[in-house]
């Protein structure tokens, strides 16, 4: 928890930017000594901005509101090593939202397994009007997942992430297999 710290200076003591007729008021002096007390941890903190947004070092409870800021949520039962490596991962994940490969690798993240999807859908252009539709009628999405042991996979929260990486009309299913 963060807030006040014992003992903790400040590096601009407020006393120290006063005119010389008010560092002597011993008055002056205590309110400015309160004041530094307050503003310790605020100026630490930004002190340390950098630290805060890095997820490889900033505080855990920092985790959850740093990938926030991509619209991922994080699996507070996954171990901290996960969830700091699935931060750090959150811009290509952002960049790759929607697609197979960013499922794919949101996946790999979140189970720390091999991940394997297949879907019914496709591309294609023509040059000419009236050209097949690729991919298939019914929109779907298989996803397999191989672990070392599927017991410790929590599959509702894998189908979490998959629903909410996937288009709303896609059905899907999951598959947890261990190696």
């Amino acid at each position: 928890m963060r807030g006040g710290v014992e003992g903790l200076g400040t590096p601009y003591p407020l006393h120290t930017l006063m005119p010389a007729l008010y560092q002597e008021d011993s008055f002056t002096l205590r309110l400015t000594l309160a004041v530094d007390q307050v503003l310790s941890p605020v100026i630490s903190t930004i002190d340390c901005l950098e630290a805060y947004v890095d997820p490889m070092l900033a505080p855990d409870d920092f985790l959850q509101w740093l990938s926030s800021w991509f619209g991922e949520r994080l699996d507070q039962e996954w171990p901290a090593a996960r969830r700091r490596r699935f931060v750090a991962e959150c811009v290509e994940l952002f960049r790759t939202r929607g697609t197979v490969a960013g499922l794919r690798r949101q996946l790999e993240l979140g189970t720390g397994g091999r991940v394997e999807i297949a879907e019914s859908g496709g591309v294609s252009w023509s040059a000419k009007p009236g050209g097949e539709l690729p991919g298939e009628d019914v929109p779907r999405l298989a996803v397999r997942i191989t672990v070392e042991d599927a017991s410790a996979v929590d599959e509702k929260a894998i189908a979490a992430l998959i629903r909410a990486a996937k288009p709303a009309h896609v059905v899907h299913r999951l598959e947890v297999l261990s190696s």
